[in-house]
């Protein structure tokens, strides 16, 4: 049996008005599954209409104008449903998905679920086990002592992935998902002997270690600045959605 790393992963990205997961839309979003290594991915891609004004800010960034999200995206209630769904399903079928910066993206999902769906994210889940690969926390952990940045287009470039279209929901996914098939490779002699499964859990662990060093980090250059341990999905908050 392959190993977690050549067998069938999902890849979920998206793009959005800002970095708020608590305030902040989704304006697209892309779900990548592909059944092995050298298979043909098939692409999901949904375009949102927030219903919000697009900071100019964000459009610099993914391109996206209020202009053409309002005259070609969707209504959120309708697309963040079927982007539940989607996940749902990969998961009923034990695909682990790959998010990068999982509790970004999943988060502001669960945002969103909760602000048009009277849903939360674990509402679709129910039984089923969510199974994430985050290579963002892969990355750091494995390869701790590497300096420089570690953005997904940092990522692409050390692990040797082809990014053609950065901040792009499809083409960041795709990039995502070879990443982390990559890294798997690289370090195939830690890697091998456990399970997506495992390895989700293990995750949670490492990120919340991570989350403690950047925090002691800022306190030592007299930052506020507050870093969640949470992982794949932070906690709702009170005043969210």
């Amino acid at each position: 049996m392959p190993c977690w790393f050549e067998g069938p992963l999902a890849a979920f990205d998206t793009e959005t008005t800002g970095v708020d997961v608590e305030q902040d839309r989704i304006v697209s979003a892309a779900l990548v599954v592909q059944s092995a290594p050298e298979a043909a991915p098939r692409v999901t891609r949904w375009l949102v209409n927030p219903g919000v004004p697009v900071p100019e800010a964000a459009t610099v960034i993914h391109g996206l104008t209020e202009d053409h999200l309002q005259r070609n995206g969707r209504w959120p209630s309708p697309v963040m449903e079927e982007v539940a769904r989607a996940l749902t399903a990969q998961s009923v079928a034990g695909t682990p998905l790959v998010v990068m910066n999982a509790p970004f993206d999943l988060t502001l999902l669960d945002r969103e679920l909760r602000r048009h769906r009277a849903k939360s994210l674990a509402d679709y889940f129910g039984c089923s086990s969510l199974c994430v690969l985050d290579p963002h926390v892969l990355d750091r952990h494995l390869d701790r002592y590497r300096k420089g940045r570690r953005t997904l287009s940092d990522l692409c470039t050390h692990y040797g992935v082809l990014l053609a279209e950065a901040h792009d929901a499809a083409a960041d996914a795709m990039a995502a998902l070879d990443v982390v098939r990559k890294l798997g490779r690289r370090f195939a002699a830690r890697l091998e002997s456990m399970s997506a499964a495992e390895l989700h859990t293990r995750q949670a662990v490492w990120h919340a270690a991570q989350a403690r060093g950047l925090q002691a980090w800022f306190a030592r250059n007299g930052s506020t600045e507050a870093v969640d341990p949470a992982w794949p999905l932070r906690p709702e908050l009170p005043a969210a959605a």
